[in-house]
């Protein structure tokens, strides 16, 4: 997914301690795709937090009824320096990217895109959706990978059983679930929770991880605090223990994890850099050679950074113009 926007404390705890330092974040709404676009609600990245582990960007969406808001049309568009994470609950999307990859994204299965030094994709919802309800999650390749090439992945998590629910592990290992997929990334977690009425999962949680549950369909208790429907609660490190409490109606949670990325990041529309002048230079190429703006002579037999399309597809999308001021790292 694009972003489309025009601008675009550690707690010493005993074992088995919940860490009661819940920080909840608050979604916006940010429309795609104009009048009848679809309207996501992001939660990452935020001015109170920009990263939770290498995650850096939340997007949730739907249920949408497709012939309300049209459904999900997003064009051809760069990323460089971080890798996709596409999750449904319900419907149907086709993806295409310039590293020759052709997939469906469909409810309960992995698809993982790593940009690395540059991919370009679309995302177009099937003309046989009638709900689109998922979530588009990005997180930042660290520096000694983000220069890799680009890579597709796709898996289908086995759900695992556990007192009043289940879990299905889309990324890094939780309850001896263990996804094979290389992130190139060290250390992250991201799980799917469905908990059942009244039920509170006790999660196992890694000290040196920091934690983001979001309250995917239903008010919910993260150690204690509770958490609003498509709002975000982050936990920092230094617990063991997650509780992850349902209402009367039972609930879906997304589970993110990792350890701090200890990089400072810039982060543009659908870019990742470490500093200003590499976005700079990020926009400059992809402009070119997209054929919006002319191509700089010591371009001239570089191979391409972001890749080739197939024909009689959709326009791609522009680059927004960059703000006045320097881009300044964040973390």
């Amino acid at each position: 997914m694009t972003n489309l926007e025009e601008r675009p404390a550690v707690e010493v705890l005993g074992r088995g301690s919940p860490c009661t330092a819940v920080e909840v974040l608050e979604p916006r709404p940010v429309p795609l795709g104009g009048v009848r676009g679809t309207t996501v609600h992001r939660t990452l990245p935020q001015r109170r937090r920009s990263l939770v582990g290498a995650w850096c960007f939340l997007d949730h969406y739907g249920p949408d009824d497709v012939a309300v808001t049209g459904g999900m049309t997003v064009p051809r568009h760069p990323h460089t320096g971080l890798a996709t994470v596409s999750w449904l609950f319900s419907g149907r999307i086709a993806h295409l990217d310039s590293g020759g990859n052709a997939a469906a994204v469909v409810p309960g299965e992995l698809n993982l895109m790593i940009a690395g030094r540059g991919i370009t994709h679309q995302e177009i919802s099937s003309a046989d959706t009638r709900t689109l309800h998922g979530v588009q999650l990005w997180y930042a390749l660290p520096d000694a990978t983000r220069f890799s090439e680009n890579a597709f992945a796709h898996h289908v998590p086995e759900p695992v059983a556990l007192p009043g629910g289940t879990v299905r592990v889309f990324i890094g290992s939780l309850l001896g679930s263990t996804s094979p997929v290389d992130t190139r990334t060290p250390e992250l977690l991201g799980a799917e929770l469905v908990l059942e009425p009244g039920a509170t999962a006790t999660l196992p949680a890694r000290t040196d991880f920091e934690y983001a549950v979001l309250a995917e369909n239903a008010e919910v208790t993260v150690n204690g605090t509770a958490v609003s429907h498509r709002s975000l609660a982050y936990v920092p490190t230094g617990a063991d223990t997650l509780l992850i409490g349902a209402g009367a109606g039972g609930a879906r949670v997304l589970l993110l994890g990792g350890v701090p990325l200890d990089e400072r990041i810039v982060m543009w529309w659908n870019l990742v850099g470490r500093d200003h002048d590499e976005i700079v230079e990020f926009r400059r190429r992809y402009q070119a050679e997209l054929g919006f703006e002319p191509v700089d002579p010591q371009d001239v037999g570089k191979p391409a950074l972001f890749g080739t399309f197939p024909p009689d597809q959709p326009p791609p999308l522009p680059a927004p113009p960059l703000p006045t001021a320097r881009l300044v790292p964040r973390e």
